[in-house]
């Protein structure tokens, strides 16, 4: 079951990659059923920002919110002050070596220890199968193959941000290719740079 799980997580992974990035999607929009397939889950569970912003602060020990970006976008990129923790879903290679001509970066490989960590950030705030779960990433991309990956595990409440953290990018115009039409820093829900130690992801 171990090997299929990791295979299933891989082709998830690989898929994302090959896919171009998705249409914008309005801020602040609810329209579920327009949301671009990139972004779409199994469990069909979607957030705006502000919507899980609103959900995780009225119950800040029943919910739980992570971010699973890489380390380094959440060092230098900021991140979600509500977060908690960075639970990386995919990782660049400790040696940066490999480009992806397709998405025009450093490749990017499963993080094995996605699920193992997951669940030790749950089990710490005391929460199981049955807990609400947030899950945000850059637009929306990651966190929907992140939640697929827990509903296959079991876990049956969770959902994704479907704007992420930097939102989608401008089509055109003076700010073409920036990523400000949507998302969690663009609607000016708390973040920072400055990131805790504690919710940082480190190896086991």
């Amino acid at each position: 079951m171990k090997t299929s799980l990791k295979t299933l997580s891989a082709a998830g992974l690989f898929a994302f990659a090959s896919l171009s990035f998705a249409a914008d999607w309005a801020s602040g929009a609810t329209d579920w059923d327009k949301l671009p397939e990139i972004k779409k889950t199994k469990l069909a569970l979607y957030l705006t920002p502000q919507q899980a912003y609103d959900m995780k602060t009225k119950d800040p020990k029943g919910v739980a919110l992570f971010d699973v970006r890489t380390r380094s976008e959440a060092t230098y990129v900021g991140m979600a002050k509500d977060a908690d923790a960075l639970v990386p879903f995919v990782e660049h290679p400790e040696l940066w070596s490999d480009w992806d001509d397709k998405r025009h970066m450093y490749k990017l490989e499963p993080n094995q220890d996605f699920m193992p960590e997951l669940e030790r950030r749950l089990k710490a705030m005391g929460l199981g199968k049955d807990a609400y779960i947030i899950l945000i990433c850059r637009s929306g991309d990651r966190s929907s193959k992140a939640a697929d990956r827990l509903q296959m595990s079991g876990y049956s409440k969770v959902y994704s941000v479907a704007e992420g953290f930097e939102g989608d990018t401008a089509k055109g115009g003076a700010k073409d290719g920036q990523r400000v039409v949507n998302g969690w820093k663009n609607a000016g829900l708390p973040w920072s740079y400055k990131v805790d130690k504690a919710r940082m992801y480190f190896p086991q």
